[in-house]
This record gives structure tokens, C-alpha cells and sequence, in this order.
């Protein structure tokens, strides 16, 4: 844990969607909780919209609102300020670090281009000692760029002042994989190749675009879903084990799944993608993407992506590891699956089914689910399957509350460190190159059907 505690949030780009829908609602929550009650935290907003003090403490409150209740919650949105401001500024900078009570942490809630141009305003200025530098999502655009921001903030920073965020990081669904690994010796011994047949990991929304064009025609499945959030799930789910839960311990044990990933065969071979078409999820009517307001449809950017990886160890080498994500499908499913081998020998006189077992984690709702052979009723020799499920509990705070507390605290256990970040663009870059140069056919599925109907079926899609 970094000693550092941060007195001042300043939210870059705090007129923004993110910081409207996300980013104060967690913090509310945080406030609301029984996180140190001895904190206080000063909130400063910053962005390019002309807002009145009272325009923008009205937009807090309603935000707050939406994450939690309190003296605290209460007190920091009186207490806030707004500032019209050019991020990218040295002066507007200088006077927003000005304002600051205390150590500052700087949450970019910006697109990719401005951050960059803002880190680069900020070597400038000389920041206050402990500064924090909060990132989100994609942390540059490919991999030469994710390097070069690297390089930069590494200018303003040290690397634990720096939180890459990945929301997925925060979410008690997600850091359920945790215990469900390490906490319970029945299933570590088995969690390898030498038992492990193949593993999913599945986030497949029966959501369309909502309005996200902006950012997601630019972006597409892959690297909204698979290059960030999926592949930190992947090295959560495949790490070795750790002594302690520390920043250190836990980013060095899923730095080395994903330095070890690559592509399984070719990109044609390893990767699909898929675009929806119009199509209706219950009552609910969907245009077609190309056709939703502020798509571009010759980007030929894909709603549904699906990559196999294998990680290249004495643990898991030869284990094919299927992720995927996709929009405006019929069956929501988000979940990992890990699927055993075929038992060495099923003894003779035992009849029926001769499945595969396989462990569940899911994610939204958060559950345990087990798929065994057991026998069934009557003829004990007769074989059926037993699907036990136990549902598990949420976390005190949703995962943008998680993150703030990390980044209040100093601490950097769920933020994505330097190395981690570039090697998620390594994993997939073959496959963004591959795809822009249209070497992967880009399929089509109505929206509210299950994909595309030329994509086998997954054994495990019921």
C-alpha cells in the first residue's frame, strides 16, 4: 500500500458521459460505504462545457444519487467545484492543481488522443509529490502507442502513481475468481492441462450500440471487450498462486500468463467477427448497427469478436482458451467455463451419459455452477447429469466505487501496471491487422439471435 492518500479528486472531463453515469455515481458509493470514515475527499471537476457552480453541484447530486446516501455524500457535493477548462492547457492545468487541497489525483475521463495531449501539457508543470495519474480505458490505441504513453507518464509519475483502470478489475463477480482458485483445495489440483481440456470466457450482451458510437465504431468488440476486460479475467483465471494479495504479488502472477498468450494459429484460423442486423430482443426493435446515427459502416466494425488463445506454459500449454463478447444477442451469457478432460476410464456397467464436467464462474449474476455424471434415479448404473449451483454475493460497492478506493487509498492492486497493458495490444494485434486488412471475413447476425448461423455452436451454449 502506497502511504500516499489522496485529498483531491479532479475529474478531466467531468462534463462527460463517464463521469455522469460511472465514475460519480462510485464515488458516492464509496462514501456512502464504511470506507475509512475519517476521509474526506475534495471534488474537482474540469472540462470544456460552461457550467455554473450551481449547474454543475445540481449534476453531482443527481449523480450521487444514483450511488449512495450520507453526511459525506451530502458534504462532497456541496463542497465541489466545476471549472471550465482546456485539459490540454498549461495554464488551465496550473490553476486547476492550484485548487487542490492536499495530494491530487488527476482522473482522465477523456478520449485516448486528449490524454495523450494533456500528459504532455502536465511535463510542463512540476505536480504536487504523490500525484496520482488515472487512466481509462483503452490505454492507448495499439501497441506502439500503448508504449509510447507509458513512456510519457513514466515522465510525470513512478509507475504505482499511475492507475491504468479497467473497471472489470473492481467488480466483485470478477475478483470472485480469486477465491473461488485459491480458497478451495478441490479445484486448484485439477487446474491444468494435465486435467483442464479447454476453457471459455464469454461476455456476450443482449445490449445494442445505446448510443455509444462515438467510441465504439472506433473501437469495435475486440479491443472494447477481448484486448482489455476479458484477457484480465483470462490471467486472473490462469495465474499461478500468489503468497498474499498485494499490487505486486498479484500484477507480477498475471503478468506472466499474459507475456506467455499468443494467438492460436492464424488469425483466419484463431479469430472470428460478426456485425448485427436489424433484428428485435423481446419487444424491444433494433436497427441495424450499420445504420445506427454516427456509425460509419465502411469501418466495417464488428459488434461480436471471438479469439483463441493459448498460453504458452508447463501449466496450460496446448489448452485452447476461447474468448468472446459480443452485442444485441438473444441469450445474454457472461461467464468463464472450464471444461475437464474425459475421465481416464469409465468402468464397465455404468450406462448413460459420458459428459464432460465442467466449472462455471459466472459474472452477472455471480454464481458457482458445477456439471458432473452422477447416477440417476432407479437403476443406480444408469448415468445422468447433476448441475449443482451456489449464487454468490455481491460486494459491498459497485466496481467504479472498487477502483476510487483504490486510487484514494494509494493503492494500485486493481489497476492494469505498464507491461501488463502493452502485452494485451501484443495479444491482439495480429488479429486487428488480420481483420483491417480484411483477411477475416466479417459475418452478419440478426440482432436477438444467437450469432451468426455459419458459426459452429458452442458445446456449451444451451
Amino acid at each position: 500500500m502506497n502511504a500516499t492518500q489522496i485529498q483531491t479528486l479532479v475529474v478531466l472531463g467531468a462534463d462527460g458521459d463517464l463521469a455522469r453515469r460511472l465514475l460519480l455515481p462510485g464515488l458516492a458509493s464509496l462514501l456512502g460505504s464504511d470506507w475509512n470514515q475519517r476521509r474526506s475527499v475534495q471534488l474537482l471537476g474540469a472540462g470544456l462545457s460552461t457550467l455554473s457552480e450551481e449547474q454543475w453541484r445540481k449534476r453531482v447530486e443527481d449523480a450521487f444519487a444514483q450511488g449512495g446516501k450520507g453526511a459525506r455524500v451530502s458534504r462532497t457535493a456541496q463542497r465541489s467545484h466545476y471549472r471550465t477548462s482546456d485539459v490540454t492547457a498549461v495554464e488551465d492545468l496550473q490553476s486547476l492543481l492550484a485548487d487542490c487541497v492536499g495530494t491530487p489525483a488527476l482522473f482522465f475521463a477523456l478520449p485516448p488522443a486528449i490524454t495523450v495531449r494533456a500528459c504532455h501539457a502536465l511535463q510542463l508543470i512540476e505536480l504536487p509529490e504523490g500525484t496520482v495519474l488515472a487512466m481509462e480505458k483503452p490505454f492507448g490505441t495499439d501497441r506502439a502507442s500503448a508504449r509510447e504513453l507509458n513512456e510519457l507518464v513514466a515522465t510525470l509519475v513512478p509507475e504505482n502513481q499511475v492507475f491504468r483502470v479497467d473497471h472489470f478489475l473492481g467488480r466483485s463477480d470478477v475478483l470472485n475468481v480469486l477465491g473461488t482458485r485459491f480458497a478451495n483445495r478441490l479445484l486448484e489440483p485439477v487446474w491444468s492441462n494435465q486435467h483442464v481440456e479447454s476453457i471459455e470466457i464469454v461476455y456476450d450482451e443482449s445490449l445494442g450500440l445505446e448510443g455509444r458510437a462515438g467510441y465504439y465504431d472506433t473501437a469495435g468488440a475486440l479491443v472494447d471487450m477481448l484486448q482489455s476486460h476479458l484477457l484480465q479475467v483470462m490471467a486472473l483465471l490462469m495465474m499461478n498462486s500468489v503468497s498474499r494479495i498485494d499490487e505486486r504479488e498479484l500484477r507480477d502472477a498475471k503478468g506472466q500468463v499474459l507475456r506467455a498468450t499468443r494467438l492460436q494459429g492464424t488469425p483466419r484460423q484463431g479469430s472470428r467477427r460478426a456485425r448485427y442486423t436489424a433484428g428485435a430482443i423481446g419487444n424491444r426493435k433494433l436497427t441495424a448497427y450499420s445504420r445506427e446515427p454516427g456509425v460509419d459502416a465502411s469501418r466495417q466494425t464488428e459488434t461480436l469478436a471471438e479469439m483463441t488463445v493459448e498460453v504458452d506454459t508447463w501449466r496450460w500449454s496446448g489448452v485452447p482458451v476461447t474468448l468472446r463478447s459480443g452485442k444485441a444477442l438473444g441469450r445474454p451469457r457472461k461467464e468463464a467455463v472450464v471444461t475437464l478432460k474425459p475421465t481416464p476410464h469409465l468402468p464397465t456397467g455404468l450406462r448413460g451419459n459420458d459428459t464432460r464436467d465442467h466449472i462455471t464462474i459466472g459474472f452477472k449474476p455471480a454464481r458457482l455452477a458445477f456439471h458432473l455424471d452422477v447416477s440417476g434415479p432407479g437403476d443406480p448404473f444408469d448415468l445422468e447429469t447433476a448441475s449443482p449451483v451456489t449464487e454468490l454475493a455481491d460486494g459491498d460497492l459497485p466496481a467504479y466505487g472498487e477502483v476510487l478506493g483504490g486510487i484514494l487509498d494509494g493503492d494500485p492492486l486493481l489497476a492494469v501496471r505498464g507491461d501488463n497493458a502493452e502485452e494485451c495490444w501484443r495479444i491482439v494485434e495480429p488479429v486487428l491487422d488480420a481483420w483491417r486488412n480484411d483477411e477475416v471475413p466479417l459475418d452478419t447476425y440478426a440482432a436477438g439471435s444467437s450469432g451468426p448461423s455459419s458459426w459452429k455452436r458452442s458445446k456449451l451454449q444451451h
